[in-house]
């Protein structure tokens, strides 16, 4: 289940548009505006060099978040809400959003200045979770990169622990790197111990040789 969404422009986390289900919806003790000021600590830490996709944990919930052109479009579903649906859905706000108001994003200062675009996002939200949606993705958008490669973080990690949205890319790049050197290091040093091993049956047959010529 869909149950917030909220758009949000990047260079300063001024709340753009949102769409808030009734907080009763939501459960584990928490309330909806607790998410939204969530929502709204996690804008403020994005910034240009942010992933463009991630999903982030949050008690029983995922927030999944999209950046484009300059602007962060974010929903809060349950666990068990399809990942790739929820980034089609993303999707989709993206590019309505952009041609209703994207000439106007860097202009506005007031937040929630395209408030009216709930309508739209209401609209989205009951095709994304219909059913016969469900079953036939492939008529919503065109498919989004794999989503099983895209970083999933703990909300307590982002927010409160002083972790740079900015760097979360590079320490993945950095295993990546890490892991790439070490199996690297490991074929060469495999290859050294073969040759090793070569060298001391080659100097064994040399003196065995030897030994038996001037025998």
């Amino acid at each position: 289940m869909v149950l917030m969404t909220m758009i949000a422009r990047v260079s300063d986390g001024l709340p753009l548009a949102a769409s808030v289900q009734d907080d009763r919806q939501v459960s584990m003790g928490r309330s909806v505006v607790e998410y939204q000021n969530q929502a709204k600590m996690l804008f403020r830490k994005l910034t240009y060099e942010s992933p463009k996709q991630m999903s982030i944990e949050s008690g029983s919930y995922l927030f999944h978040y999209l950046i484009e052109k300059g602007v962060c479009y974010l929903v809060l579903c349950e666990k068990s809400f399809s990942k790739r649906l929820a980034f089609q859905y993303l999707e989709n706000l993206q590019s309505e959003f952009t041609n209703q108001y994207g000439s106007r994003v860097n202009t506005v200062t007031r937040p929630y200045s395209f408030i009216e675009f709930d309508t739209y996002i209401q609209k989205a939200k009951r095709t994304f979770m219909d059913a016969r949606a469900r079953r036939n993705l492939s008529q919503l958008n065109t498919e989004l990169q794999d989503v099983q490669k895209i970083m999933v973080q703990n909300i307590e990690d982002v927010l409160h622990r002083g972790v740079a949205i900015s760097d979360l890319d590079s320490k993945a790049s950095n295993l990546s790197l890490m892991s790439q050197k070490y199996k690297k290091d490991a074929r060469y040093l495999n290859l050294r111990s073969k040759y090793a091993q070569a060298a001391a049956v080659g100097v064994v047959v040399t003196v065995v040789f030897v030994y038996f010529w001037f025998l």
